[in-house]
């Protein structure tokens, strides 16, 4: 049985622009849920970060409009601590999971692409917004939300107390 004390790491590069958003989202998305999924821990992090970052200023416009903060957000590099205690892992890209591969001794069971449970699309990545204009943002924040409803239904599978 899993530990729903455990949290769910959403990990991009610098875990300043997508990773932030996206665990943004799914705690957002979580608060609607029945417990014990509602009290599941979130974060994120970066395989390529520098500690103690904002998000980006396009992360954080791109939430607003959506009524959600990140300004509190700051940027950690991931860890194999961090990897331990994950209860699952939801990566942006495949070149994410292939850096955890290498740099890590051991994996969580439970590392997916954020998009990979989605069935009615082959576009499973999440392009990294860095550097792009605030529409850019915005679809890669989307992109996202597309992903919540098959996350939660991946989350719902996992045997938790209640």
């Amino acid at each position: 049985m899993a530990d729903p004390s455990r949290p769910i790491i959403l990990v991009c590069t610098a875990n300043i622009c997508r990773s932030p958003m996206a665990a943004e989202l799914l705690r957002h998305a979580l608060d609607a849920e029945q417990e014990p999924h509602r009290s599941i821990p979130v974060t994120s992090a970066g395989v390529s970060a520098v500690d103690g970052q904002p998000a980006s200023p396009n992360s954080v416009e791109a939430m607003r409009k959506v009524g959600l903060s990140l300004s509190d957000h700051r940027s950690r590099h991931l860890t194999q601590t961090i990897l331990n205690d994950a209860l699952a892992v939801f990566c942006m890209t495949e070149s994410h999971r292939d850096i955890m591969n290498v740099q890590y001794r051991q994996l969580p069971k439970r590392i997916h692409l954020m998009r990979e449970f989605m069935t009615d699309t082959s576009d499973h990545e999440i392009p990294d917004p860095f550097g792009g204009n605030l529409r850019i943002y915005e679809s890669c924040r989307d992109s996202m939300v597309e992903a919540i409803p098959s996350l939660l239904k991946f989350i719902r599978t996992l045997k938790l107390p209640t």
